[in-house]
């Protein structure tokens, strides 16, 4: 369908894909094809001013705005006024309609920016709505149920392996009372506006006249020439101000509520290290690969120093660099221990006192620079997910549930195969490797510290994981359980029955999965499967229990909506961590020296996953409430067994261990037997491994920075 004689409204227009963007005058150019632009009279080098602070009401501001062309915008060409909440959910499905729908899955509560659809197209959660009529009276409708100054809409095409379809050019109208509507208006002509040009890249339109009304209709007028009428959306609004309708709730906490970049977050690291100097240290892991630092928060109340007995706990966030509440909750993590600790509350002293935490906020700073570049709205459901080097980290570790899976099957005896330290492999080690440096440090700081607990934050979902992440036999998904699985899923339940948004049994599903179902806890492997994760290496590989938590349906949301993020994660937050202080703990000792033994092996008797002791011979074993047969052996020494109660209570029942050297006469009547004196070959593998992967890491860093001096050079 084609248009003639018609104009586009001279509101400012943002593609992610393709724009050319001068942060100078912030003039945009829409890079649309020289056809288009002649058929459609499109107004070029639209300026982006910033609207500048007013007492005046919000119709007061629509008056000015439409005299003086002000559009109302801020860094990055993003509008003021935050996205209602499509998104999000906020906006609830009831609040959405249409003139028609192609199918129930394709109808308007599916037209929601990134949205993700099902397995199957036609099915009950397609990837956009989609109207059953192509022509140019169809629209997607939003009930904002309140009075808002409507600045902007962003469309996006239809979520589809299998079909293409998208708008090109759309319509906008307004109305109070869903009877009468009033279009967007380019001065005397009704406003068209450019819309996609593909299936993902999301395309920001900014109203050159901001309105208030309480309903909008996205109105297309041309698509996909090989496609139909569908779209996802998100719209910018600012709500009046009416005692009747209440803001969101904000945080009773004094906390940097916005998103920060590489720089602004060192800032804020320096702040809370300058303002609790006593309890925290900021160190690095590593670099990425194009030389940012990965920053960790050591809280602690004796940081820098690993102490006898007490656990160490991680969060990671970040991973996928576009995934970025979990990065923000960390960072106000850090400042709410900070000052909740100098309030004197009891909870976070004990915390701090008792256990030594590490905060990594962002594990692909470089993928973050990338989507906070585009912004909240406009980074859309994939960029920045990928390391520099587009690898996707939770798959980058080193597969060792095959490793382990394939020992057990060729073995005679099972009982003989490691179920634990599993040494990472030996291609892995080299510098041919496909490993990002990123994932390197991380594998390298998992070694340095005797990690017990963490959890691994990511967005895009509403559900917690627990190991396995991998089926067997690449099935694409399939329970696949741990050793611990009682356990895991203790710990997964925590987290999600204490989240705000999740326990809430009458939240929508984000996209087509219904986690509710499942308590919003799943067996990763049952969800999809996942070689290599991060989850499974540190369960397999070390000491740590490890689960990934899916924080929210918006990978990137609005920095207005963070203080709500933040109040339905901090329980979660604080009481997960609480849970390294389950099980038991204790020191093993050389019973002569009263030496800590290293690397003495801890087995409990009907579970096969045993674990380590550390550099200092502390141990430190998760187990649910019960009594248990511990056996603990170490290299040389004769094993020794004990039973240990746990509690209920989060407390660790203390269970040490004295051990006694194996005697020479013991050995030498070994050896007249003809048998071997047992040895731990598996250390000693696993420890060349990890020498290997921290040689052939320092040769490709060098190699690294030799070729961004060059650059740097050449750009001179």
């Amino acid at each position: 369908m084609h248009i003639h004689s018609v104009y586009i409204c001279a509101a400012t227009i943002l593609s992610i894909a393709h724009h050319s963007f001068s942060s100078e005058n912030q003039t945009i150019i829409n890079n649309v094809t020289k056809t288009e632009y002649n058929d459609l009279n499109l107004t070029q080098n639209v300026s982006l001013d910033k609207a500048k602070p007013t007492n005046a009401s919000l119709e007061e501001n629509t008056e000015a705005q439409s005299k003086d062309g002000d559009h109302n915008t801020e860094a990055h060409g993003k509008a003021d006024c935050p996205p209602l909440g499509l998104e999000s959910l906020r906006v609830s499905d009831d609040q959405l309609q249409a003139s028609s729908s192609l199918s129930v899955g394709l109808g308007p509560h599916r037209g929601r920016l990134n949205i993700q659809s099902g397995i199957e197209d036609d099915d009950e959660y397609d990837g956009a709505w989609c109207a059953d009529l192509e022509d140019q009276e169809q629209w997607l409708q939003v009930d904002a149920l309140r009075p808002t100054l409507f600045t902007g809409v962003i469309l996006q095409g239809r979520n589809s392996i299998w079909s293409l379809d998208w708008v090109r050019t759309y319509k906008v109208q307004f109305s109070n009372d869903s009877l009468v509507w009033q279009p967007c208006m380019n001065g005397s002509e009704e406003a068209v506006f450019v819309g996609n040009g593909d299936q993902e890249t999301p395309v920001l339109a900014l109203f050159l006249e901001p309105t208030v009304a309480q309903f909008i209709r996205i109105n297309p007028q041309t698509w996909f020439s090989n496609g139909t009428i569908c779209l996802r959306a998100e719209v910018l609004g600012c709500p009046v101000p009416d005692p009747d309708y209440p803001q969101l709730s904000e945080s009773s906490d004094d906390l940097d509520f916005r998103h920060h970049n590489y720089n602004e977050m060192r800032k804020l690291l320096k702040s809370v290290n300058d303002e609790c100097p006593d309890i925290t240290r900021i160190y690095t892991i590593g670099r990425s690969y194009t030389g940012l630092k990965l920053y960790v928060m050591e809280i602690s109340d004796n940081p820098g120093k690993h102490e006898l007995g007490e656990p160490e706990f991680r969060y990671v966030a970040g991973m996928h660099g576009n995934e970025v509440l979990g990065r923000e909750l960390l960072l106000n993590l850090m400042q709410y221990i900070c000052h909740e600790y100098k309030k004197g509350n009891q909870r976070v002293i004990q915390l701090v006192k008792d256990t030594r935490i590490h905060l990594l906020p962002s594990m692909n700073p470089d993928g973050y620079e990338k989507a906070y570049e585009k912004g909240s709205e406009l980074s859309g459901w994939a960029l920045g997910r990928y390391s520099f080097e587009y690898i996707d980290m939770n798959h980058n570790f080193p597969d060792l549930n095959n490793i382990m899976w394939d020992a057990q099957e060729m073995a005679t005896d099972k009982k003989k195969v490691s179920n634990h330290y599993i040494p990472m492999p030996e291609y892995y080690t080299s510098t041919a490797a496909l490993v990002a440096p990123e994932t390197r440090a991380v594998i390298n700081w998992m070694q340095d510290i005797p990690f017990v607990l963490s959890a691994n934050l990511h967005g895009g979902e509403l559900v917690v994981t627990y190991p396995f992440d991998c089926t067997r036999d690449w099935i694409p998904r399939q329970d696949t359980p741990t050793a611990d699985n009682d356990f895991f899923r203790w710990l997964a339940a925590v987290y999600a029955s204490t989240n705000l948004v999740m326990s809430n049994p009458n939240r929508r599903t984000c996209h087509w999965e219904d986690f509710q179902q499942h308590n919003n806890i799943i067996n990763g492997a049952n969800w999809h499967t996942v070689p290599g994760s991060m989850n499974d290496f540190s369960y397999l590989h070390t000491n740590c229990f490890e689960i990934t938590v899916e924080l929210s349906c918006d990978k990137f949301p609005h920095a207005s909506e963070l203080p709500v993020e933040w109040e339905s994660n901090k329980e979660s937050l604080l009481l997960y961590m609480e849970q390294v202080h389950r099980g038991i703990k204790g020191v093993i000792r050389d019973k002569d020296t009263k030496a800590g033994i290293a690397n003495a092996v801890i087995k409990v008797e009907g579970v096969d996953h045993d674990i380590r002791s550390a550099v200092d011979g502390d141990y430190w074993r998760l187990l649910n409430p019960g009594e248990y047969k511990i056996i603990v052996w170490a290299e040389g020494y004769f094993p020794r067994i004990r039973h240990c109660n746990v509690g209920s209570e989060p407390r660790p029942t203390i269970c040490d261990f004295t051990l006694t050297k194996t005697s020479q006469d013991r050995l030498k009547q070994i050896l007249a037997q003809g048998r071997k004196i047992p040895r731990d070959d598996q250390v000693r593998i696993r420890a060349m491994r990890m020498r290997k992967l921290r040689a052939s890491t320092k040769i490709l860093n060098r190699r690294r920075e030799q070729q961004q001096r060059l650059n740097k050079v050449k750009t001179k």
